[in-house]
């Protein structure tokens, strides 16, 4: 498959249907900046590559940033001829992801028609997953794609907004007074008289009335504005919170709700399924020059409690990006830092982990090549331009010390490869997949998986790479979006062997 690079048409979107008041209300009440978002540092929208039957569909959910709100859905088609898609959004979990509302046609672009955009309202924080019927030539298909949905920020009103909202409150508030005053003083004279002077002081008390009577309202209506906006001040995100402690080479990640309600809204310290095979992974990160990543996978000790023992590591301070998925579906990615001191002991690397020691950021750019320590390279399909907001397939290939196709690949924690998207300032930060950025325990949970089967640790290998005769691909290609103009390095995993690769590029974002 050629390189892809998956645009948005404006044009061809959807217009948003008309909602409940209640929701245009709340969208009224809070402007919410998309600042550190859940699932992914900074990065809040879904990119999503999904296989149903003869359909391949390449999705990206623009989330919303304001709950409820509107989630803008793009969808790219490839495979067998698609004639329409409907859309349907649901909790993952809970009674109401057994009674699904009526689903919503999406629009197909007259000027390419293997392009499908639509919107859809997502009415409450929490897990939720947008319903995919397909129809086309290869017969009718389902398949669902999580989504996390949180407010993340309030925003206090515009400057300028205020002002102009200010001057046509005060105007309406004296013109109800005079006409009040001119009611009272004017209404029952015959035309071309004189009101009296005792009309004239009734006049003065209606008119003080009247303003006493409206500014109670005003009053009784910024109390229950403060209110409203309390309330809703609860649902905002507040990530777990995470205090490292290490000891020695042992660190421990003590994870505490800092929300009362955590654990009602599908968030608390111990509520962690298994995504592929592990609780936790745990991206470490030497800042500010980005030489040293590690990804590990810590164990739950206790509840709230992860611990592992660090492998030798360069001194210095670090980043510790680590990706968790609740029971709920709901994935989050908890952001901490430590200071490794020099001559810290090293324990044994479990299987799974893998390190890379890449040029310092104060070096230059990396290239589209990344010759790794065994002799083998890395090489990256690289775009002539990259630009945020803007969906791509990122294609990766590995190369042998000789310059052929890497033989013996392996699946790396049941996958093609992971990859890691991270801006040099720290401010976003995903970790992601070939089928895309949703996590796999929220995937499976979306689409028809329990719970149960979650907790049993999800037998990667055999759900996504087994059953295949022919060798695995040494290409793997991730779907993404950048989320913000800036410098970006991405780290690259695959396997041959038993030798897990990690490459290392840098990219710049327009």
């Amino acid at each position: 498959m050629d390189w892809i690079e998956l645009r948005t048409l404006d044009a061809e979107r959807t217009t948003v249907k008309s909602a409940p008041l209640r929701c245009i209300l709340w969208s009224l009440l809070c402007l919410i900046a998309p600042s550190t978002a859940h699932a992914h540092v900074g990065s809040k929208d879904v990119y999503e590559t999904v296989n149903a039957g003869p359909y391949k569909l390449y999705v990206t959910i623009r989330t919303p940033t304001v709950i409820p709100g509107v989630a803008t859905v793009e969808v790219r088609s490839s495979g067998a001829n698609v004639t329409g898609i409907r859309i349907t959004p649901l909790p993952i979990t809970g009674e109401a992801s057994k009674h699904p509302p009526t689903s919503d046609p999406m629009t197909r672009s007259t000027a390419d028609p293997a392009f499908f955009t639509g919107s859809l309202w997502l009415m409450a924080s929490g897990s939720w997953e947008v319903r995919f019927e397909i129809a086309g030539e290869g017969g009718t298909q389902t398949t669902s794609v999580p989504v996390p949905a949180v407010a993340l920020s309030t925003l206090k009103m515009q400057r300028g907004l205020g002002i102009v909202l200010g001057v046509l409150g005060v105007f309406l508030v004296v013109g109800m007074a005079g006409i009040v005053a001119a009611a009272v003083r004017d209404a029952r004279l015959e035309p071309g008289a004189v009101p009296s002077p005792n009309r004239k002081r009734r006049a003065v008390v209606a008119t003080a009335g009247s303003l006493i009577f409206m500014s109670l309202l005003l009053w009784g209506g910024a109390t229950w504005w403060n209110a409203e906006a309390a309330s809703y001040s609860l649902d905002v995100y507040r990530p777990l919170r995470v205090d490292p402690v290490l000891s020695g080479n042992v660190l421990d990640l003590k994870v505490e709700a800092l929300h009362p309600d955590s654990e009602r809204r599908g968030r608390s310290n111990n509520d962690f399924l298994p995504d592929h095979g592990h609780l936790m992974h745990l991206y470490a990160i030497r800042v500010p020059e980005m030489d040293a990543v590690f990804h590990l996978h810590p164990d739950l000790a206790g509840p709230g409690d992860f611990r592992i023992s660090l492998p030798s590591m360069p001194p210095g301070d670090y980043t510790l990006y680590g990706d968790v998925v609740h029971a709920s579906g709901f994935p989050e990615t908890l952001v901490s830092k430590i200071v490794v001191p020099a001559n810290m002991p090293g324990g044994h690397p479990g299987s799974d982990d893998a390190s890379a020691f890449p040029p310092t950021l104060s070096q230059g750019h990396l290239g589209d090549s990344y010759k790794l320590p065994d002799g083998y390279v890395m090489v990256w399909d690289r775009p002539s331009t990259l630009t945020a907001n803007t969906g791509y397939t990122f294609r990766f290939r590995l190369l042998d010390a000789q310059g052929k196709p890497a033989g013996d690949m392996q699946p790396y924690m049941g996958m093609a490869g992971h990859a890691a998207f991270v801006k040099t300032d720290g401010t976003v930060f995903a970790h992601t997949h070939p089928e895309g950025s949703a996590a796999m325990a929220a995937l499976m949970l979306a689409n028809g998986g329990s719970e149960a089967s979650a907790h049993a640790g999800m037998n990667m290998e055999g759900m996504e790479m087994g059953g295949h005769d022919k060798p695995m691909s040494s290409t793997v290609e991730f779907p993404y979006g950048f989320p913000s103009a800036g410098r970006y390095r991405i780290f690259i995993q695959m396997k041959h062997g038993t030798t897990v690769e990690t490459g290392a590029f840098d990219a710049s974002v327009e």
